[in-house]
């Protein structure tokens, strides 16, 4: 298992792992436990970035090496799941600018919608690297842009 990715990946699925503790404790009226796990689940989030950005970076993204046949499937699912995790992030930066500045009415109306968004891309991120690591060795480390279209 390539080190790097693996790293990324757990630590994105421990901020929706957390930001589950953080849905729960807010429906227990448990305020302090859902800050602080929230906060948690979103520096969680910015080392899965880090991370990610670090390697895209220094030494770009791996292509799908699976079957041909599967890969544009591979593809829109990839495309799917970047959109999804953009749209998690800018949702995710917004419902914590709220809560930072208290607009706490607002906050509960998308903190629920950025939660669900945010499953669907740590899952869907999940399945990102079960493809590339783990059912099938990656293809070619390139540049991001290649890697996606796989030119």
């Amino acid at each position: 298992m390539p080190l790097l990715p693996t790293l990324s990946t757990l630590f994105i699925l421990l901020s929706a792992v957390l930001v589950a503790f953080g849905w729960r404790f807010i429906k227990q009226d448990k305020r302090q436990s859902h800050r602080k796990t929230m906060i948690s689940a979103a520096i969680s989030a910015l080392v899965f970035f880090i991370i990610y950005m670090s390697r895209t970076i220094f030494i770009g993204n791996t292509s799908f090496g699976g079957p041909e046949n599967i890969k544009i499937y591979y593809t829109i699912f990839l495309i799917f799941h970047i959109s999804l995790a953009t749209i998690g992030a800018i949702f995710g930066i917004v419902t914590l600018a709220l809560a930072f500045k208290r607009k706490i009415h607002i906050h509960r109306k998308i903190g629920p919608i950025t939660s669900v968004i945010w499953f669907f891309s740590a899952t869907t991120g999940f399945v990102v690297y079960l493809l590339l690591y783990i059912l099938w060795d990656g293809g070619e480390t390139t540049s991001m842009i290649k890697a996606i279209l796989g030119t």
